[in-house]
């Protein structure tokens, strides 16, 4: 069983930063690859940035490859979503989730954080 939370949402500025946490729970949250995933309101949930169980595989969605920057520390049990130049277009509940693979179906879902973005 793995619990996750997430945080570090909030209200920033078209270019501004913000990094999202998830903490997670569980001494097996390292055999498991991690995805950060955003849903905007009358959108489908979908696939932000995935890292694999080491951290030695990283994967993001087109909308924000060169501007968000995922990465885990499996001695702490989290994986951070760095995201840079924001836009108001990346205004969405953010979700961590834990998987067998990067683009497998999530086993486990945190809450989610809310980050919007103002132009």
């Amino acid at each position: 069983q793995v619990q996750l939370v997430e945080s570090g949402g909030g209200l920033a500025q078209a270019g501004g930063s913000l990094r999202l946490s998830c903490a997670a729970s569980g001494r097996t949250f390292s055999r498991y690859a991690v995805g950060w995933y955003r849903q905007a309101p009358g959108k489908e949930r979908a696939l932000v940035a995935g890292i694999s169980q080491s951290g030695s595989v990283t994967s993001y969605a087109g909308s924000v490859r060169g501007r968000f920057t995922i990465s885990r520390d499996n001695a702490k049990n989290t994986v951070d979503l760095q995201m840079n130049s924001l836009k108001a277009d990346d205004t969405a509940n953010y979700y961590c989730a834990a998987a067998s693979t990067i683009s497998s179906t999530p086993d486990y879902w945190g809450q989610g954080t809310q980050v919007t973005v103002s132009s």
